[in-house]
Parts: structure tokens; sequence; C-alpha cells
């Protein structure tokens, strides 16, 4: 009975199946958590370029040159005004999510040096179930850019 149990101890097979069963569901969380995180940066990206589009667009505008918030609203969203097709950040796609100051109306005529135009976005990060089952509390992903206001 004892020189078994000492052939036991000695023993390896099936060493790398217990190695294996420990380490896979490691690397698995591992590599679930980078490609939600790549997924979370790639969104917020998204934002920033959405959200500097708009800004470029509404640092150009003046009241006689038919500018629209909406259509500042749809460069941001969708990448191209007039759109109503895929949005650029899943789940970003209302007009409180974007704040754009100042209004048209308040715009000088003329540009000052010191005169700038505020965007502020802000969405609810939309993850995989994974992600969701993991965190409980949203995330949210917020941007800002400020332009100076050109008014051409």
């Amino acid at each position: 009975m004892f020189r078994r149990n000492r052939s036991l101890a000695k023993d390896q097979d099936g060493a790398v199946l217990v190695e294996g069963l420990i380490a896979l569901p490691v690397l698995v969380l591992f590599t679930m958590g980078l490609l939600e995180f790549g997924s979370l940066m790639w969104q917020r990206q998204q934002l920033q370029v959405g959200v500097r589009d708009a800004a470029r667009y509404w640092s150009k505008c003046r009241e006689f040159l038919s500018c629209d918030i909406n259509t500042a609203r749809e460069i941001a969203f969708y990448g191209y005004p007039g759109g109503a097709s895929q949005t650029r950040v899943p789940g970003w796609d209302e007009a409180s999510e974007l704040t754009i100051s100042p209004d048209l109306a308040s715009l000088p005529e003329v540009p000052d040096i010191d005169d700038v135009v505020i965007l502020e976005a802000s969405v609810r990060y939309q993850g995989t179930p994974f992600f969701n089952a993991v965190f409980s509390d949203d995330v949210q992903i917020r941007y800002w850019a400020t332009m100076r206001y050109y008014g051409w």
C-alpha cells in the first residue's frame, strides 16, 4: 500500500490537464476583459470624433448661413448631415446627450478672438452581456470639445 502511494506522488500523468484547467478560466477572463476594454476605447474614440466634427461645423456657422443645431447633432451622431442610418456609438442618438453652446441666436455677428463654441457629450456604454454581468453600474463615456468661433 505504501509503495503504491509513493509511485502516485512521483507520477506526472495528468499534470498538464490540471494546470490547463486552472489557467484556462483565468486566460479566458483576461481575454474577455481585454476585448471589452478595446470596445470601450473604440466607442470613446467614435464619440470624440463626432463631438469634434460637430464642433468644427458649429464654429463656422452664422445665423444667415442657414446653419441648424439639428444638423450639428446629426453630424455628431451619424457622421453626416441628414443622417438616419447607424449611429457612431450605439445608443448615442438623443438630443439631450449632446449639449451645444452657445445656441445660434447667441453667436456673435462679428467673431472675436475670445469667442468659442463648447460641445459636451455623454453616452451610456452598452457593453456585452459579459460586461453587464461583471459590472452592475452604468459606465458613462463623456467628452467635451472647445473650438474658436470663426463664423465664416
